[in-house]
């Protein structure tokens, strides 16, 4: 088994409204060594990230209320201190021009619902590291 690129965070904070699939993403984030800060909504993801900018990476759902997984990365790639960090957005919607909206706005990484916990694994391990 490959372990995560090793780095001075080693959190991982998510953002899904859907409380199933925030502890499904929290046990295979926490599976492959990493802390889990999870939440249940764009907004509160967004004040996190306002203060504290030390995670690993950010797996935010696509459709969130109050703010949405797009609308998070967009605000990040504005911030030089979150420029940094990579983002997994993961969607239950099957337009595939969200995919392009995913990486035009800064996505790292985008993965449809239902994924498999091999698919998420397999993009952990693979994150770059965006240290600055």
């Amino acid at each position: 088994m490959l372990s995560p690129v090793t780095t001075s965070s080693r959190r991982v904070l998510i953002a899904d409204d859907d409380p199933v699939m925030r502890r499904l993403v929290s046990s295979i984030v926490e599976g492959e060594g990493f802390t889990a800060v999870a939440v249940t909504d764009g907004r509160e993801a967004f004040k996190i990230l306002q203060s504290d900018s030390d995670f690993r990476a950010a797996i935010f759902d696509m459709m969130m209320p109050h703010l949405e997984g797009l609308d998070i990365i967009r605000h990040m790639r504005t911030e030089k201190r979150l420029m940094r960090v990579p983002v997994i957005l993961i969607t239950a919607e099957s337009d595939f021009s969200l995919m392009s909206n995913s990486f035009t706005a800064g996505a790292t990484a985008f993965l449809q619902k239902p994924f498999t916990t091999e698919q998420l694994r397999n993009v952990l391990r693979i994150l770059p590291d965006r240290k600055s």
